[in-house]
């Protein structure tokens, strides 16, 4: 058995009997293997035939050598046969033949043994092989081991030269960017200079084109840039005057500055010198028509503007960014255009108004005409001016002015003078009308340049030309003229007033009154209608004298002075007026007639109606219309007065109805207004009931003083004053509701009235009834009811029969 060493005999001292021989298969059954000695073998057969790696050598001879073949086990048995040299000839030498014959035992014992030894070598081989394999397998490792170590040593050696090739190529990498730095710093260096260079050399450029000589150097084309670059060198020395030499420099570049605009205003002077003489020698050639003239004051001159209106905005911006050294240059050239244009206009200016003939001329007409020229005069005016300058607008209206001046002195004095209030107030509608009628599109010329300090488009603040500023001066004289003729209006027709017969003819005014009106009294009171706003204030010719001028005063000065003005004579001549309206009322009631005295009180409470609505609708502090405020006629007034029962009660009518407190002197004198009517209608009431309601209460007031007992008596007095009572309220009643009516006119408004006298008449008879029926008298005593019933039915056929006379 493989792995197993041969056990060796001991030698006898005896002769050794011969031994059997065995074969293979009779040792393999004898000695047989166990399962692991098998699994090992089958282990190593497995592992045995797995490719070897090649030798580290080279050696193409197998690893393993092959199993040595013996002859001796090619035989049958186990024992080879004796060889017979002499019969296959000579012997052939091996290393496992004796090479001695086998004679003793233990020569044969010895000869085995080399035999077992080499049996056991040859089964051994594949193990020795695998062996062999492993141990190349293991100096290949270790060759690999070796080699993996070297290259690693070469990665870390090449890691080391890489890290340090990075780190010099980072160093040189910053110092190429601290390279390229440098030399960008030093470019952008260069650049600054050479572009704050560029404003140091712009002098050289611009003094000499400033010392070229010629007038038609500011034409030139590269004239204007030069102006520009000057003036932003201008800026730019003064924003770094930290610079070397900066400040003369900036002096120097001023100088060129004031150069160049005293070159562009002395050739805009020049040119309008020769302009003007061209102009005014044809001027003064003779037939030259009213179209020529126009031609060559506006389009002939206008015609320079072109060429001269970029240099003098070029003046007006350097203006405006350096006030201190230009500004006086464009005054002048101002002053220079506008005496010139003044020599140009003043002769054909003084033709126009004498044309006018101020001395003959209605004032209206002349104010009319002579506005509207001037008018038009200015806006041409002002439209030429505009075509050169977009500044200068405060020595333009001083000079539009000066020309108005020229009428104004003909005009003032007619204003001054004139004695008709109409007049002024026609005046004063013609200017407003001019006023009104300012062009807002004048001066927005789509040609006009005005920049501002950076050189960008800005609004000139210019919004056309304010003809309101030219005529305030006439205005405010015509107003001022209308204010005083009205206040000596108010003195001598409504203060110190001396009423005529006619005028305190009342009611017969009023019945006259209803007859057809004409139609220029219609027109008339049209008028005055609109102007209040109010379609009841009619039949002025039905109103006092005094009351019809406050009205038409106040009229004529609602749309021409300003309201505190207006508010100020509106109470001045209300006042007056009120004051003289009580002075009529009292003549009034001294006339015969027994009716005077209603007559009086009815023709105070017309007019302090009229009053009242005249004070509600001028509406003094805001002059705009408010329907909230307006009180729809005489109507609702006197009901808004007397709509409280309480006011039959004697003295209390000034308790039925509480004034609203207002404030100013307007407020006050609608207190007193407010009070007077009331006064006024509480004593029309009263004398309206007095004929039906005297007799019984004085009834009433003698029966109190008689005892009870003697009362009977008195039953035929109480019929009499009854039958009496039906006779007035037929008669006298209704003689006065005839008078109500007539007065107030409305039914309405009548029937306020009327039902507070029925009222009073009610209760009057009331305290008859009670008394009556104490003297037992019941036969024909009417009740409350009865007593309206009889009172309405006079109070429709006295207003019937009023209108029935009237129509």
């Amino acid at each position: 058995m493989a792995g197993r060493t041969p056990r060796r005999v001991p030698a006898l001292n005896t002769s050794p009997a011969p031994r059997p021989t065995i074969n293979l298969e009779e040792w393999e059954a004898k000695a047989p293997l166990g399962d692991a000695e098998i699994r090992s073998v089958g282990l190593i057969k497995a592992a045995a035939e797995k490719l070897a790696l090649p030798p580290i050598g080279g050696d193409d001879s197998p690893s393993r050598p092959s199993t040595p073949k013996s002859k001796l086990l090619i035989g049958p048995g186990s024992r080879p046969g004796t060889p017979n040299p002499s019969r296959f000839g000579p012997v052939p030498t091996h290393a496992l033949h004796p090479k001695l014959p086998v004679q003793t035992p233990q020569q044969f014992y010895d000869w085995f043994a080399v035999i077992d030894k080499s049996v056991a070598h040859s089964q051994e081989a594949h193990f020795r092989a695998h062996v062999a394999v492993v141990a190349d397998h293991l100096s290949t490792c270790d060759y690999l081991l070796e080699r993996i170590g070297e290259v690693e040593k070469e990665v870390d050696q090449m890691l080391e030269q890489w890290t340090s090739v990075e780190e010099s190529g980072k160093s040189l990498k910053d110092a190429c960017e601290r390279l390229l730095e440098e030399r960008d710093h030093l470019l952008n260096t260069t650049d600054e200079i050479g572009a704050r260079l560029e404003y140091f050399q712009e002098l050289e450029h611009a003094t000499r084109m400033l010392n070229h000589p010629g007038e038609s150097l500011v034409l030139q084309a590269d004239f204007l840039y030069m102006v520009e670059r000057v003036d932003i060198c201008i800026d730019y020395l003064k924003s770094h005057r930290h610079f070397r030499e900066a400040e003369v420099y900036l002096l120097r570049f001023q100088q060129c500055m004031t150069r160049a605009m005293t070159l562009i205003k002395m050739f805009f002077v020049g040119s309008l010198r020769a302009l003007s003489a061209d102009i005014s020698k044809r001027l003064f050639e003779k037939d030259v028509s009213s179209t020529a003239q126009m031609h060559l004051l506006y389009t002939r001159f206008r015609s320079v503007a072109p060429q001269l209106g970029p240099l003098l905005r070029e003046l007006e911006r350097r203006a405006v960014s350096h006030p201190d050294e230009l500004m006086a240059l464009l005054s002048e050239c101002h002053t220079a255009y506008l005496s010139t244009r003044k020599s140009l206009l003043i002769n054909r200016l003084m033709e126009e108004i004498k044309g006018l003939d101020p001395t003959h001329t209605e004032l209206v007409e002349l104010t009319r005409a002579g506005c509207s020229y001037l008018k038009q005069l200015c806006l041409d005016e002002y439209n030429t001016f505009r075509e050169f300058f977009s500044t200068g607008e405060d020595q333009l209206y001083q000079y539009l002015e000066n020309i108005c001046d020229y009428l104004y002195d003909d005009l003032r004095p007619r204003i001054l003078h004139e004695p008709r209030l109409t007049a002024l107030c026609e005046v004063c509608t013609v200017l407003q009308a001019l006023m009104v009628l300012d062009d807002p599109d004048v001066g927005n010329d789509d040609n006009e340049l005005n920049l501002d300090l950076d050189g960008e488009p800005k609004s000139s603040g210019w919004h056309g030309l304010h003809i309101s500023q030219l005529l305030e001066m006439v205005l405010q004289d015509a107003q001022t003229r209308l204010v005083f003729k009205a206040q000596s209006v108010i003195q001598t027709d409504i203060r110190y007033y001396v009423p005529k017969a006619k005028d305190l003819a009342y009611p017969e005014k009023l019945i006259e009154a209803r007859k057809p009106a004409s139609a220029t009294d219609m027109k008339e009171k049209e008028i005055v209608s609109q102007i209040f706003r109010t379609p009841s204030l009619e039949k002025q010719d039905t109103w006092y004298p005094t009351l019809q001028k406050t009205v038409w005063v106040l009229s004529q000065l609602h749309d021409y002075v300003k309201p505190a003005i207006f508010e100020d004579i509106a109470q001045e001549a209300l006042t007056l007026c009120q004051q003289s309206l009580v002075g009529a009322v009292e003549i009034i009631k001294v006339k015969n007639p027994p009716t005077s005295v209603l007559d009086a009180h009815l023709f105070l409470a017309r007019h302090l109606l009229i009053m009242k609505e005249v004070t509600n609708n001028l509406d003094f502090l805001q002059r705009d219309y408010d329907p909230s405020v307006h009180l729809a006629g005489m109507t609702d007034a006197l009901s808004s007065m007397l709509s409280r029962t309480s006011a039959l009660l004697p003295g209390s009518l000034f308790s039925a109805f509480t004034v609203p407190t207002a404030e100013g002197a307007i407020g006050s004198l609608k207190q007193a207004i407010d009070q007077a009517l009331r006064q006024a209608c509480a004593d029309a009431i009263t004398e309206c009931a007095s004929p039906v309601c005297t007799p019984l209460r004085e009834w009433v007031d003698h029966m109190n003083e008689i005892p009870s007992t003697q009362r009977p008596s008195q039953a035929d007095a109480a019929r009499s004053l009854r039958d009496a009572f039906v006779g007035a309220c037929g008669g006298a009643l209704r003689a006065n509701v005839m008078r109500l009516s007539l007065y107030l006119e409305s039914d309405r408004t009548v029937g306020v009235l009327v039902g507070h006298v029925e009222e009073r008449i009610v209760d009057e008879y009331s305290a008859y009834r009670n008394m009556a029926r104490s003297v037992d008298v019941v036969e024909g005593v009417m009740d409350d009811q009865s007593v309206r019933i009889m009172v309405r039915d006079v109070r429709e056929k006295g207003v019937e029969q009023t209108d029935s006379s009237g129509s």
